[in-house]
């Protein structure tokens, strides 16, 4: 018996198989062989074509069953985990009306506000725990709006991995986690936020069957079986926003646990049973995986936007005269030829959207203090991995104003935090401890499928395993000297006034 993990991410599609018997992933792939495009219409903008991704899954299905020598008939469960706020619509017959409105996408930023003005702070944040802000029913209201002959084909509104179910099973359903993340999740009462579909004047009829995170959700369909050489009984199990899901993957399930991920966009995650949040909604908290009605589990989290996505940036800008792009090897290599403080040159990361730690406005993006007689490319990939943790720092801090905090924090040995640069930075920024696992987001989804399904007794019991690679301490010396720089660049931040 195998299991099948998912995890759709901006840039690409992984997929890995686990073994319960072993432990262990069996095969992975990832999926296309190039980043995964983002059409920008407009400034602000960013969208993805749902039915690519679609395509993506089935070739990589495809590919783990030739490549990787997999019997794909012994998977029993999928699990699905996805970038998390886009909006998928489709018609009743699963098909998209329109590109997804993905993640990272601004244009309704202005309608999130104007809900919660007219709602009230208070109310809005006792049902939901904050603005409804650039989520996914922001979005959705912003289709009726601009986009009502699209609209009026719309049938279902879904998340991205909730998409991925429904061509896997041909039944649309959305999670309570899911729900938490679109901003249509009732903390108070403990179910669909239909007040907020009401200001919005969004039909309830839109929103798919709701399905719990963990359990026997639907059987992928007869003929996508039989398509992609899957067991004609083999059911989804699991499905969470990516992360959720990698906090999952880490094992971080109990309150004042801790995860962080530094992909396209970088990210602190940590595991409460309080519903907390913070009054000027510059870090979020939704329903974690684990959250059942006996024992709240929330997780509170902090999103950079600009954090892989300015590495693959400067991946381009520094790969203009070659045959190819240059490793991000090295990338890595390059800002370790640097000394601390890239000798007075400052990155900062907002280029990706308005940023939710400054209430959903556009803060100085760029470089400063560049030398042309001084700095190097070198200078330049070691500032952009001081600014990014110093963002992620920025956020931390808010984090802790709310009463969330910790001194461990838990990391996959993958994306930036490949990086020795990197590791060092974020552990004498953040003053933490940083362990780093051997695992990823489809090896974790793939372990909440064999959960869901039923093959282990309880997630303690799916994680036994998992085991830490390395442990990084902060270092004195460094801590103090990383304090002196952060608080330089936070002195620099400009925010745009509204």
């Amino acid at each position: 018996m195998l299991f099948l993990g998912i995890d759709l991410g901006s840039s690409s599609v992984k997929l890995s198989v686990f073994d319960p018997e072993k432990g262990s992933t069996i095969g992975a792939v990832s999926v296309p062989d190039f980043e995964m495009p983002i059409i920008a219409q407009k400034f602000g903008w960013a969208e993805q074509d749902p039915e690519s991704w679609w395509q993506f899954v089935k070739d990589g299905i495809q590919q783990l069953g030739l490549k990787s020598n997999i019997d794909l008939k012994k998977i029993a469960g999928i699990g699905i985990a996805y970038q998390m706020h886009g909006l998928v619509l489709t018609d009743e017959n699963l098909n998209p009306v329109r590109s997804s409105i993905i993640w990272c996408d601004s244009r309704a930023a202005i309608i999130g506000d104007e809900i919660y003005d007219k709602m009230g702070a208070e109310n809005c944040q006792q049902q939901i725990l904050g603005s409804p802000g650039n989520f996914t029913a922001s979005k959705l209201k912003w289709v009726k709006e601009n986009e009502p002959q699209v609209f009026e084909k719309a049938k279902y509104m879904m998340l991205p991995g909730d998409f991925i179910a429904a061509k896997l099973s041909k039944t649309a359903q959305i999670s309570t986690s899911g729900l938490s993340e679109a901003a249509l999740w009732n903390f108070s009462e403990g179910k669909l936020a239909t007040e907020i579909l009401s200001q919005m004047g969004l039909p309830e009829a839109i929103v798919p069957e709701i399905v719990s995170n963990f359990g026997i959700q639907a059987t992928v369909h007869a003929e996508i079986a039989q398509e992609l050489g899957l067991n004609p009984a083999v059911k989804i199990t699991y499905r969470a926003g990516d992360q959720p899901n990698n906090a999952l993957s880490l094992n971080v399930l109990k309150p004042g646990e801790i995860a962080t991920t530094a992909g396209t966009s970088a990210v602190v995650y940590a595991v409460s049973d309080q519903d907390a949040y913070d009054k000027q909604n510059r870090i979020n908290t939704f329903l974690h995986v684990n959250n059942t009605e006996a024992e709240k589990r929330n997780g509170v989290m902090l999103c950079i936007n600009g954090s892989g996505i300015l590495y693959q940036w400067l991946r381009k800008i520094m790969s203009v005269d070659k045959a190819e792009l240059i490793a991000y090897e090295t990338l890595n290599a390059e800002a370790a030829k640097v000394e601390a403080g890239s000798n007075g040159l400052r990155f900062y990361p907002f280029g990706n959207g308005v940023e939710r730690i400054f209430n959903n406005k556009n803060a100085t993006s760029g470089i400063q203090n560049l030398n042309f007689n001084i700095h190097q490319p070198s200078h330049l990939v070691r500032a952009a991995c001081e600014g990014i943790v110093f963002a992620m720092n920025y956020g931390f801090d808010v984090m802790k104003e709310v009463g969330v905090s910790g001194t461990v924090v838990r990391a996959g040995n993958s994306n930036l935090f490949l990086s020795p640069v990197f590791r060092e930075i974020f552990t004498n920024t953040t003053q933490t401890t940083l362990e780093l696992y051997n695992t990823s987001g489809a090896e974790g989804a793939a372990r909440g499928a064999a959960y869901g399904y039923g093959y282990y007794s309880s997630l303690e019991e799916a994680f036994q395993g998992l085991q830490c690679l390395d442990r990084i301490e902060p270092n004195k010396i460094l801590t103090s000297q990383y304090q002196d720089l952060y608080q330089e660049w936070k002195n620099h931040i400009k925010i745009e006034q509204q």
